[in-house]
């Protein structure tokens, strides 16, 4: 078991987010980047509410499809996903730390995506897991996301796997910076600059031709001038010792694993729920389409998260 002053010191410290936790309403679904799916059978939602309900210290592991019903899309949805519309790739870590083409070339299209993405709101699941959290039910989130619509919706005992784009830290000094700050830097960067974009990646990424980023001026580290990155873990590049070995005891103290909205092909996440098998947790798994654990997955449920999680009702586990 940790205690909160040890939770202050390390979580906190990993997350570094700037949100308050605030009421957020409850708005319709944007069904845009949402995988076409029939609505939960009456049968699956009794499965899975006999899974909550037997849970008392519930680990829940969430991924883009959670965060595709507020208009953010995923990358391998069949048909809306990135990689289905597009030949797009996201940006890999080595070339971004190495190429001062490939920096100006991501800054240039997160610069020009950010106001959109940025104001994207969490729906309804989001909502659905910070009561849970409230009530005592769950007992901790981890997210692949960087989108940040679990802090946005209220969610405290979580870890953001991945990172958050809303941060940006020094490669050199480690000087740390919101990224909402640095967009006034772009900006002033940046004042007769301007391009049109088309098309919106999973992590706030837009797509600009070469020809519009060739002129885009990028600021340095404002205490060392050294190389500015978001703080999210870029494809290629791995998630910290400490960060893994943290949500490892987190998954050891809970007694069931839930994956909501991923295919777990990514192994930063996909290794989670191997400790979780090892440990013989009952594992649920809700998405739209295949995932790597469907074969020895307790429950799996192709619906959406948005549509499924509010039918389910969670009490306090100590009642």
């Amino acid at each position: 078991m940790f205690s909160a002053r040890k939770l202050s010191g390390v979580f906190r410290a990993i997350r570094f987010h700037h949100f308050r936790s605030h009421s957020v309403s409850r708005a319709s679904p944007n069904l845009t980047f949402v995988p076409a799916c029939l609505p939960p059978d009456p049968a699956e939602v009794e499965e899975l509410q006999h899974f909550v309900s037997n849970s008392k210290r519930l680990f829940v592991m969430t991924g883009a499809g959670i965060s595709t019903e507020s208009g953010i899309p995923d990358y391998r949805s069949e048909g809306v996903g990135l990689y289905a519309r597009t030949d797009r790739r996201p940006v890999q870590h080595a070339e971004f730390v190495r190429s001062a083409s490939a920096r100006q070339r991501y800054w240039a299209r997160n610069f020009v995506g950010w106001p959109q993405f940025s104001s994207h709101q969490p729906n309804t699941a989001h909502l659905v897991l910070r009561d849970w959290e409230k009530l005592g039910k769950l007992h901790w989130l981890v997210t692949q996301n960087v989108d940040a619509l679990h802090t946005k919706a209220g969610s405290q005992r979580m870890t953001e796997l991945h990172g958050c784009t809303h941060r940006v830290f020094c490669l050199a000094c480690g000087d740390r910076i919101l990224r909402s700050e640095l967009q006034e830097h772009f900006e002033a960067l940046n004042p007769t600059w301007k391009a049109e974009a088309f098309g919106v990646a999973p992590d706030g990424d837009v797509f600009l031709t070469d020809e519009q980023v060739r002129s885009f001026q990028v600021p340095a580290c404002r205490k060392c001038g050294g190389i500015l990155k978001p703080d999210v873990t870029f494809f290629g590049d791995t998630v910290s010792q400490e960060k893994v070995s943290f949500v490892h005891q987190r998954l050891a103290e809970s007694d069931s694993m839930l994956v909501a909205g991923s295919s777990m092909q990514v192994y930063s996440g996909y290794r989670f729920a191997l400790a979780a098998r090892e440990k013989k947790l009952p594992i649920a798994v809700l998405n739209i389409g295949p995932t790597r654990l469907d074969h020895f997955a307790s429950l799996k449920l192709n619906s959406r998260c948005g549509e499924l999680l509010p039918l389910i009702v969670a009490q306090d586990p100590t009642r």
